[in-house]
C-alpha cells in the first residue's frame, strides 16, 4: 500500500446513533484507520451492527478497526438489558489470590464472554486490558479496574484476558503505557505527574507491560514521569514513547493514543494530534464525537506511515474466527467461579 493509499491514522468517533451526512462525507474523505464506540452510539443490537458495517462502508474499507472499550463495572459502553453487566476487571483479585489457577480460569471466561458479545456487533478490539498496578496512593479512575498491585499478578491476569479476547476474534489494547497506577489525578480532568525514579518505575510500572510486549496494540498514558521527560505525557513525549514504551519495554504493537479530548492536555487539537505522532504513536484517537474538535485533529494527522501499516497488518493478521462456544455454559460456570 503506498502512502497515498494508506489510511489517516486516527481512531474517530460519532456523533450519535448513526453517522450524520456530515461525518459520512468526513469519513469517506480521510479513511481513517478505525473507528470508537462509545455509549451515545448504542442502542440495541441490530442498531450497533448496522453502525459498525455504516462506518466500515464510510471508511470504504471492510476491515477497518472498530473500538469499544468494554472493560466490565464502571466502564462499559455496552450493559442491560441488551447485553450482560459484567465485573470490574479487579473483582478477580480475591478469587485469584486464594487460588491462581480459578483467577485465571475466571478472568479468561469473563474475557471470553465479553468478545462473544462484541464479535456479534462486528466489534473487532476492545480496549481491555488495563496493566497498570494498582497503588494505594494513587487515583482511583484505576481503583477497581486494575488486576492487582504487583506486576506480576497484572501480568498473569492481563495476559490470560488477552488470550480470552483473541479466542472470541476480538483484539486486546493493553493500556495505558507505560503504567497510570501511580498517578494521583484523573488524567480525563487534569494531567498527572509521577515522580517516581526510573528504577523504580521500571520495578513495578513497566514490568507488566514488558511481559506482554507481544501484544498486538496498545495504548499511551496521559501521564508526565519526571525521571523520564519532566514536560511532557508519555502521550506526547518521544523519550517516552521510542525510549521507554519502544526500547525498555520492547512493545512494537500498534500504539493509540488515550483520547487527546481528555483535559490532561492542552492546546489546540490539530497541535496535539501533529505531537502524538511526532513523538512516535502509530494513531491518533479522538473519542467524543464533537465535530470541531474532530475537524481539528483530523486536520494534524497524516496519513498511517509504513511502520504503523505493518503493525496494523499484524495486528489484523491475529484476529482469527472464534471457534464454537457455549456463552450459556460459560456464563453458569464464571458464576460459579465468582460465587466459590
Amino acid at each position: 500500500m503506498s502512502v497515498s493509499e494508506a489510511p489517516l491514522a486516527a481512531f474517530l468517533g460519532c456523533a450519535g446513533l448513526r453517522p450524520t451526512r456530515e461525518e459520512r462525507a468526513l469519513f469517506a474523505d480521510v479513511r481513517p484507520l478505525g473507528f470508537i464506540l462509545f455509549s451515545r452510539n448504542v442502542e440495541s443490537p441490530g442498531q450497533v451492527a448496522d453502525l459498525v458495517a455504516e462506518l466500515r462502508a464510510c471508511a470504504g474499507r471492510p476491515d477497518a478497526f472498530v473500538l469499544i472499550d468494554q472493560e466490565g463495572g464502571r466502564v462499559r459502553r455496552l450493559g442491560p438489558p441488551h447485553w450482560p453487566a459484567y465485573p470490574p476487571q479487579g473483582a478477580f483479585r480475591p478469587l485469584y489470590a486464594r487460588d491462581p489457577e480459578r483467577g485465571r480460569e475466571a478472568v479468561r471466561l469473563n474475557a471470553r464472554l465479553i468478545a462473544h458479545d462484541l464479535a456479534a456487533l462486528g466489534i473487532d478490539v476492545d480496549c481491555l486490558p488495563l496493566l497498570d498496578v494498582l497503588d494505594p496512593a494513587g487515583h482511583d479512575i484505576i481503583g477497581d479496574r486494575a488486576y492487582g498491585a504487583d506486576p506480576e499478578s497484572v501480568a498473569d491476569l492481563g495476559r490470560v484476558c488477552c488470550e480470552g479476547l483473541l479466542a472470541g476474534g476480538v483484539l486486546p489494547v493493553v493500556k495505558h503505557l507505560p503504567g497510570h497506577g501511580r498517578a494521583r489525578a484523573d488524567s480525563h480532568e487534569s494531567l498527572p505527574v509521577v515522580t517516581a525514579g526510573r528504577a523504580d518505575l521500571e520495578a513495578v510500572d513497566f514490568a507488566p507491560f514488558r511481559a506482554l510486549a507481544d501484544a498486538a496494540m496498545g495504548m499511551t498514558a496521559h501521564v508526565v514521569y519526571t525521571a523520564i521527560d519532566p514536560d511532557r505525557p508519555a502521550t506526547l513525549s518521544p523519550d517516552v514513547v521510542e525510549g521507554v514504551i519502544r526500547s525498555h519495554i520492547g512493545f512494537d504493537g500498534l500504539l493509540m493514543t488515550d483520547d487527546i479530548s481528555m483535559k490532561a492536555l492542552d492546546g489546540d487539537f490539530a497541535d496535539r494530534a501533529r505531537d502524538s505522532l511526532a513523538a512516535g504513536c502509530d494513531v491518533v484517537l479522538h473519542c467524543n464525537g464533537d465535530w470541531d474538535e474532530m475537524r481539528a485533529v483530523v486536520s494534524g494527522c497524516r496519513p498511517l506511515d509504513a511502520a504503523g501499516q505493518a503493525r496494523a497488518d499484524r495486528a489484523r493478521a491475529a484476529l482469527t474466527p472464534p471457534a464454537s462456544f457455549d456463552a450459556g455454559a460459560a456464563r453458569a460456570q464464571l458464576e460459579t467461579l465468582l460465587a466459590s
